[in-house]
């Protein structure tokens, strides 16, 4: 497996189509995360991303398209909503789920008659799948269930032997995956939180509504409850910061007796509170501008991984804005609801 640097980008983009074309599967650089990459109209290359992530068959691809005129090629009874969400956010971190035309085959949209298209914003993403000439169906280039990959070295930690290549294009600007709309029905919902948050949605669309949990079939990726996930324990905190700093530090020190390895994942504000607290604290950035702890969300994830910590104690945030893709990712890691305290 190869993994490239900037410096030969060029004839790197055109191995990777070639890869690509050729039935193989490229790890890439996009704005949310890294995504794993094969031919979407291939079922045998689409059939390569579920065994190399060990992902079940039935959890639909995003496929990635390089300009807005593609988007006629894979999506049928396209709405007009859907041509106003892509003026304000296309290209950029937003999917939408749309009926899919014959083209597009189940094995890349977990057998249903939908399909979720992006068009990302990243140079090189856009730059590969124009290359290669097709649509690119990708999921996030990590083991399944895993945290996301932001960096070709999460990438490579999770996928070294299982696929081809990795483009190297340097940490992900964004940091937590797309939000994907569907759009296949009305009312529109949010199924996965992302970089546009719902209050942008609605200054688009004011009858976007998010999706309440019953579907018993995910629709998109993301949606099974637990997800995310590093190889310790994690539990989230939520509350005002105060009593959630008073909160970790008691249960850290419950772990320390029964002599589990303890991390805490905390912001610039309150890591000074932990500091008689016998843990890896890391800070996932400043809560005044969470951007940066999206972006830093999955990486601090698989730092205590690295650490071999045995529990990961986090504060949670509020669920507004992008806040709340924020906490669906932790929630989601977790794979419990938030305690309150």
């Amino acid at each position: 497996m190869d993994r490239t640097d900037q410096k030969n980008y060029t004839a790197a983009i055109r191995e990777a189509a070639g890869i690509i074309k050729g039935g193989g599967l490229v790890s890439f650089p996009t704005e949310t995360v890294y995504g794993l990459g094969a031919n979407a109209l291939g079922p045998e290359a689409v059939r390569k991303i579920f065994a190399a992530k060990g992902r079940s068959p039935d959890n639909p691809l995003i496929v990635h398209i390089a300009s807005m005129p593609e988007l006629d090629d894979v999506a049928d009874d396209i709405p007009q909503v859907a041509l106003k969400l892509a003026g304000a956010f296309w290209p950029g971190p937003l999917a939408m789920i749309l009926l899919k035309k014959d083209i597009v085959p189940h094995e890349t949209t977990g057998g249903l008659g939908t399909v979720a298209v992006r068009l990302p914003s990243h140079e090189t993403a856009r730059a590969l799948i124009a290359e290669v000439g097709v649509p690119i169906a990708a999921p996030s280039s990590n083991a399944s269930g895993k945290p996301s990959a932001t960096d070709a070295a999460h990438v490579e930690a999770d996928l070294s032997g299982a696929i081809d290549m990795i483009l190297d294009g340097g940490p992900s600007p964004i940091g937590i995956e797309s939000t994907v709309a569907d759009l296949s029905s009305f009312p529109p919902r949010i199924l996965r939180p992302g970089f546009i948050t719902l209050e942008d949605l609605r200054k688009i669309e004011p009858s976007f509504e998010v999706f309440d949990g019953r579907d018993p079939r995910p629709r998109s990726p993301g949606m099974k409850y637990t997800h995310y996930s590093p190889a310790a324990r994690v539990i989230v905190f939520s509350g005002e910061p105060e009593n959630v700093a008073a909160a970790i530090i008691k249960t850290a020190g419950e772990n320390e007796k029964i002599g589990k390895k303890t991390g805490v994942m905390a912001c610039d504000e309150t890591a000074r509170y932990y500091g008689g607290v016998r843990a890896r604290v890391i800070s996932a950035g400043s809560r005044e501008r969470v951007n940066d702890i999206a972006f830093n969300l999955f990486r601090v994830l698989r730092e205590f991984d690295f650490y071999g910590v045995d529990i990961i104690l986090a504060e949670g945030y509020a669920a507004e804005g992008l806040g709340f893709s924020v906490m669906d990712r932790l929630v989601r890691a977790s794979g419990e609801a938030a305690l309150k305290v």
